[in-house]
């Protein structure tokens, strides 16, 4: 049987190294010796002993600026929905891998602020995109922006978290609800928001009269006040 790619030995390599001398106390040259190449092949692959538990960051970022790059103003929602899920299926395939990280930056500090400034990097993707479908340059509009980019994020960390911990056994249905209660908490901005003329409004309400009768009310409102 032919050995597993350099790559994939390096990082196994690696977390069994932090969890048996820990984090701080492994080196490069460790990690390149355990895994049977030499350093030079270590820095083909990873830049950094940090690099090694966070390989794929900008891999992912990359494939959800792909996925927001080809949504129209009317699926822009299904693409954020439709990326985070990407993010999410990265996760369970990596398998143990990825709960082996999740265990390892619970502990060490130095990766919990890798992990943070990661994470930024997401919602600021998200925020981007979001301020740009939005169309509107105002304070409240960017404030607006921002919290949905987060709640975004909060709800995919969420539903990681617990498919790390083992608590979720269908995490992709899990994403699916949660990123619905988040788009509800936003709804989407109408195309003609603020414009008033040239258009129709109709607003909706709860009655207990029948509706031939309310058709004739409803008639004269819309038409406006009769003239002087």
């Amino acid at each position: 049987m032919s050995k597993p790619p350099a790559r994939i030995r390096l990082a196994d390599a690696a977390l069994a190294l932090f969890d048996e001398r820990g984090y701080e106390q492994t080196t490069v040259d460790d990690i390149a010796e355990r895994a049977g190449v030499g350093r030079t092949t270590f820095f083909r692959h990873y830049g950094s002993k940090e690099a090694v538990i966070f390989p794929d960051h900008d891999r992912l970022l990359d494939l959800i600026r792909d996925r927001l790059a080809t949504s129209s103003h009317s699926t822009a929602l299904v693409a954020v929905s439709d990326a985070v899920r990407l993010v999410l299926l990265h996760y369970i395939d990596e398998g143990d891998l990825a709960r082996r990280r999740y265990a390892l930056t619970s502990k060490v500090a130095v990766l919990r602020d890798r992990e943070i400034a990661s994470v930024a990097r997401y919602q600021r993707l998200f925020r981007e995109f979001i301020a740009e479908w939005m169309g509107d340059p105002t304070a409240r509009a960017s404030l607006r922006a921002e919290l949905m980019a987060a709640s975004v994020v909060a709800a995919h960390n969420h539903v990681l978290r617990r498919w790390l911990r083992g608590e979720s056994a269908d995490p992709v249905t899990e994403i699916d609800e949660a990123m619905r209660e988040v788009l509800d908490l936003f709804p989407a901005p109408s195309a003609g928001a603020g414009a008033l003329d040239g258009g129709t409004t109709v607003i909706a309400f709860r009655s207990g009269q029948d509706l031939d009768a309310l058709l004739p009310s409803l008639r004269r409102v819309m038409e406006g006040p009769p003239g002087p």
